[in-house]
């Protein structure tokens, strides 16, 4: 992080200046070593950060970070020591930024920091649960198993994840293959039906000039409603960026038909999961929480998890401060109960993520059933309409001649 500091020299002199530094706290000491007295010290926030649209053009993909994972497992299991390995991951390295962090972490082990602290500094990247899950493996020696965990699991994650992306991808490309055609047809060919039914003198069918009055409507304020729309969506892109609309977007998607379902499901089982994982690597709860709630991508239930821990640490437990958020559901509820009263939460919980996984598969692939026909109806009205429209135009100047 840059800082921007104001202080005085040695001489007495009021002196300006930035320097890089990873805390507040670290940037006071590197101007005290220099012989300056800090007067003013702020985070610098520049203009146009050149890391930052790196890190939005060179983002790194779950994939990325998972075959690290996997490769270092292998690296650790065959003999190398971390630090070599790291080097030649480093070196192997594709994207960019990947490339870069890498290079930073090897440069923080060298210097004596364990990996997963080191990890833990890019938490965009490297999510903190399994970082956290690192470190319990460093200091358990079984760093490797840690790894080849971790990645067996983000793989699977990633796989619910790519189904989901496939099967909402269907409606919108069969959308935009609909748009195209009606486009076409009001743009280039009824207006040529349009010049011979007048050479012709021949009124035009009804369908004929609602389909034509779309296209004539599309051309004098096509401009105007695109621009509209464009504002509209950088409105919206902004509005879901802010606390309150990622907040107001999040509760959207949970609610949506047949989707949000799956998405709650999902959530659930990936909190269920990752609170097993913690839980039987030998965290307490007070810390397994705010591990869990840093790694909960959707703020509708990051907020609710939230309030599980404020009522945990007051010391109502983890089932009956859930059982008054109806986002929690009954089963995993009840197992968590169950896994509490017994000793065995972590066994719970894991049963938990199972059964809402298949749970989420089995709605899923319903889903997917369920879009395909309704695909297949609505691309067969619009060849119906285009086919009506067409069919009614020549029918009526065949008669005519």
């Amino acid at each position: 992080m840059v800082y921007q500091y104001v202080a005085y020299n040695e001489a007495g002199e009021v002196v300006k200046g930035k320097l890089s530094a990873t805390s507040e706290e670290m940037a006071t000491q590197m101007l005290g070593y220099a012989g300056y007295q800090p007067v003013s010290l702020k985070s610098y926030t520049p203009l146009f950060d050149a890391d930052k649209f790196a890190s939005m053009l060179y983002q790194v993909k779950p994939a990325e970070v998972t075959l690290f994972y996997r490769q270092l497992a292998m690296l650790l299991d065959s003999g190398t020591d971390i630090a070599s390995s790291l080097e030649l991951l480093h070196e192997q390295a594709t994207n960019r930024l990947l490339k870069k962090v890498l290079g930073a972490v090897l440069a923080e082990v060298r210097g004596g920091s364990q990996l997963s602290v080191a990890l833990s500094k890019y938490p965009k990247i490297f999510a903190p649960v399994y970082a956290r899950l690192l470190g319990i493996g460093e200091q358990a020696g079984n760093l490797e198993t840690v790894l080849n965990q971790v990645s067996d699991y983000m793989e699977k994650e990633a796989a619910a994840g790519k189904e989901t992306k496939s099967a909402l991808m269907l409606p919108v490309i069969t959308f935009a293959i609909a748009f195209v055609v009606v486009a076409l047809l009001i743009t280039f060919i009824l207006p040529s039906f349009t010049k011979l039914y007048a050479s012709l003198d021949v009124e035009m069918p009804p369908i004929a000039k609602i389909m034509m009055g779309l296209g004539e409507q599309a051309k004098k304020h096509g401009v105007l409603v695109f621009l509209g729309l464009l504002i509209a969506g950088v409105l919206l892109f902004v509005y879901i960026k802010t606390p309150g609309g990622r907040y107001n977007f999040d509760k959207l998607m949970l609610r949506l038909p047949l989707v949000g379902k799956v998405r709650h499901l999902s959530e659930l089982a990936r909190c269920c999961r990752n609170m097993s994982l913690l839980f039987r690597a030998g965290l307490p709860l007070t810390e397994v929480m705010p591990l869990l709630i840093q790694g909960i991508a959707n703020r509708v239930l990051a907020r609710a998890f939230d309030s599980v821990k404020e009522d945990m640490i007051k010391g109502e437990g983890l089932s009956k401060p859930m059982a008054k958020n109806k986002l929690f559901l009954p089963m995993m509820v009840q197992m968590v109960r169950v896994g509490e009263e017994t000793g065995s939460l972590e066994i719970t919980l894991q049963a938990v993520a199972r059964s809402y996984e298949m749970q989420a598969e089995d709605k899923m692939r319903a889903l997917i059933g369920l879009i395909q026909p309704a695909m297949t109806l609505f691309i067969g009205l619009v060849v119906g309409v285009v086919c009506v429209t067409l069919m009614s135009a020549m029918t009526a100047m065949y008669g005519k001649l």
